[in-house]
């Protein structure tokens, strides 16, 4: 299994955010980038599969309420930036989705498994 941790997203990137779409697409341009380089850093490289158990799990900044569509809806930077990285479209990844207990200033960890 591969793993890369990720910093909590922007929260210009949630899906209610109220932002210029220009600001969105700075953010979620950075997003993709910082996933491929940490995914790149995490040794994580090319895969030769056809499909990916791909497991987010999410360890929010506090005890707020959060929705878990949410929190993975703001990922999809990241998910683009890894599936550049590894070669596979996320359009074939299986998502689950965990949320764990909180940390101080938030985590993302996108595990992957290869499906046979």
């Amino acid at each position: 299994m591969l793993s890369v941790e990720l910093p909590w997203p922007s929260r210009t990137l949630h899906p209610n955010a109220r932002v210029h779409h220009m600001a969105r697409a700075r953010a979620a341009k950075k997003a993709r980038a910082d996933a491929g380089w940490a995914a790149k850093a995490s040794g994580i490289r090319r895969i030769s599969a056809d499909a990916l158990k791909v497991t987010a799990i999410f360890f929010p900044p506090d005890n707020r309420r959060r929705d878990r569509d949410g929190m993975l809806s703001a990922c999809k930077s990241y998910f683009d930036g890894i599936a550049d990285v590894i070669g596979v479209d996320d359009h074939r990844w299986d998502i689950a989705i965990r949320k764990g207990d909180p940390r101080p200033n938030g985590a993302v960890r996108i595990e992957i498994e290869v499906m046979r």
